[in-house]
């Protein structure tokens, strides 16, 4: 028998397959993520007293750009998991949406901040630490989420790395919003965003080697 002959047998044999649905297996890996890296927050730095944090507009505002971004990253992830997927209109236009709104509120604040306090504005008290405090935090996730791209079919797999890792970093900023006292959009917009970026790039650099078939 021919090997054509062999595949064509093969095949007529065969059943159809169901396709696993990617979005759930990649929130299921974010959560399990964020889980740990709620762990090495406690462990580490600890929590903020969250009763008086959360009566406050920037608790949300931070929690609501930082969950924004993890959509984004979310979203990209999902269709670059596919072969030959790109990373999509909604995910790019939430991306920069979420960005362009918390600049514009720290150029609101700027416009409203004594000359002499400005610089304190954009630098807060932690500016040196948390873009790192960030990237350790994403780290759980950044592992689970690529160990689920691992097991699909990424064709792109430095740009699907890259998803994976803005995807952890956002979330990682989330669970640091727990702990991070820093109260100003203008704070939030430079050194998060640093942090996340950071976390994106490592995803892409870690990415492009385990993801490729």
């Amino acid at each position: 028998m021919k090997t054509a002959e062999l595949v064509q047998l093969l095949s007529e044999d065969a059943g159809p397959v169901r396709a696993r649905p990617v979005a759930p297996r990649l929130i299921a890996a974010g959560l399990v993520g964020s889980l740990v890296s709620l762990g090495l927050l406690l462990a580490l730095l600890g929590l903020r007293p969250l009763g008086p944090a959360m009566a406050t507009p920037s608790f949300w505002m931070k929690g609501g750009y930082t969950l924004a971004i993890a959509l984004a990253g979310l979203l990209a992830a999902v269709r670059l998991a596919r072969p030959g997927g790109r990373i999509g209109a909604a995910a790019a236009v939430l991306a920069f949406v979420a960005v362009c709104w918390l600049a514009m509120m720290g150029m609101m604040e700027t416009m409203r901040t004594p000359a002499a306090q400005v610089h304190h504005l954009w630098m807060g008290d932690t500016w040196r630490m948390c873009p790192w405090r960030i990237l350790i935090l994403a780290l759980p996730v950044c592992a689970a989420t690529l160990w689920v791209l691992r097991r699909l079919a990424p064709t792109r797999p430095g740009l699907a790395g890259a998803a994976a890792g803005v995807f952890a970093g956002a979330v990682g900023a989330t669970v640091y919003g727990f702990y991070c006292q820093e109260t100003t959009a203008a704070f939030v917009v430079v050194w998060y965003t640093l942090g996340i970026a950071a976390s994106g790039l490592l995803g892409a650099l870690i990415g492009a080697r385990l993801l490729r078939w």
